[in-house]
């Protein structure tokens, strides 16, 4: 199979790197910054589970080919300019990957593509890009999972996992990847949205009593926005992801924490925007979610007048 990642950040990077590592077909779709970066160092991975460099294929928009497989690993925020640039590469039996979270991404690829082009893909990984675009990947979870809508093992679906066993990394179909998705869903919602309140680790957040208090509030206003969406969530959910939280490493930050330390945009309007605009849709009160939201657009603020300073300076 011929596998088309776009992307070589943290996450398509990751394991893109590791289906390439095994040996299998896999090209790169990257900016030209990019491409130069991974032609003088080539593709980098740091990890915990075995270091890797290797010499990626890479494309660019406007390139042509075909591919079995496109795994779009992308910040949501680019994903309108993702859908023009991968159009030339898809034929009629090409299968489309989102490796974003979120749920609303799944719309937009279908309304671009068509339904049956477009499958369910989450990953679980704390990984993240150097300064040197080196990909640094920490913890035991670099897990990938994917499957049809309706659970069906199709021969697709065959072909994907075998394409990537054996590889350094946890990939495999999974029967009820709808509901995978809307789990980390509400995990990623939720962790991003408290240490980018508070700028802080998951563990000073967890040790104040009333942070142990808002993370649960914040795991209900999200539960009961995704169960009057009539989301396939788990009944127990929320005390499932806090006690997932609560187990987490407690110097662990969330990539969009991440992000906003250094400086780059966020995903606040695909993850939590999106879900205020659901509990509008259905009357529905989310007083922690907004305020997660307004700290989110307060910094998205910030940091467009600070590059549109920077752009000013350098005309």
């Amino acid at each position: 199979m011929k596998f088309l990642v776009v992307g070589a950040g943290a996450v398509g990077g990751y394991f893109g790197a590791r289906l390439a590592e095994k040996g299998e077909d896999v090209t790169f779709l990257v900016r030209k910054n990019r491409e130069d970066q991974l032609r003088a160092r080539g593709l980098v991975v740091h990890s915990t589970h075995g270091d890797v460099i290797l010499q990626p294929k890479t494309i660019r928009s406007g390139q042509t080919g075909a591919f079995d497989v496109i795994l779009i690993g992308t910040k949501a925020y680019h994903l309108e300019q993702v859908i023009e640039d991968i159009r030339p590469f898809v034929h009629k039996d090409t299968v489309l990957i989102s490796m974003l979270n979120g749920i609303e991404q799944i719309t937009k690829l279908r309304q671009a593509f068509s339904d049956h082009s477009v499958i369910g893909g989450v990953c679980f990984i704390e990984a993240t890009l150097s300064e040197t675009g080196d990909i640094i990947q920490r913890g035991a979870s670099h897990r990938f999972i994917f499957g049809e809508w309706n659970g069906e093992k199709t021969e697709r679906i065959l072909a994907i996992e075998q394409a990537f066993a054996n590889t350094k990394a946890q990939v495999s179909a999974v029967c009820n990847i709808l509901q995978e998705m809307w789990h980390k869903y509400l995990f990623i919602t939720t962790v991003s949205g408290v240490t980018t309140l508070f700028q802080q680790p998951i563990g000073p957040i967890r040790e104040v009593p009333m942070g142990t208090e808002l993370l649960q509030n914040l795991l209900a206003e999200i539960a009961q926005i995704m169960r009057a969406a009539q989301a396939t969530i788990a009944e127990d959910i929320e005390q499932i992801q806090f006690t997932r939280i609560c187990e987490m490493n407690y110097d662990m930050k969330s990539s969009m924490l991440r992000d906003m330390e250094k400086g780059l945009p966020v995903e606040g309007d695909h993850l939590q925007g999106y879900l205020l605009q659901l509990a509008h849709e259905h009357g529905l009160q989310a007083p922690t979610l907004q305020s997660i939201y307004v700290n989110l657009k307060l910094y998205e603020k910030r940091f467009h007048s600070k590059n549109s300073i920077v752009s000013a300076t350098r005309v």
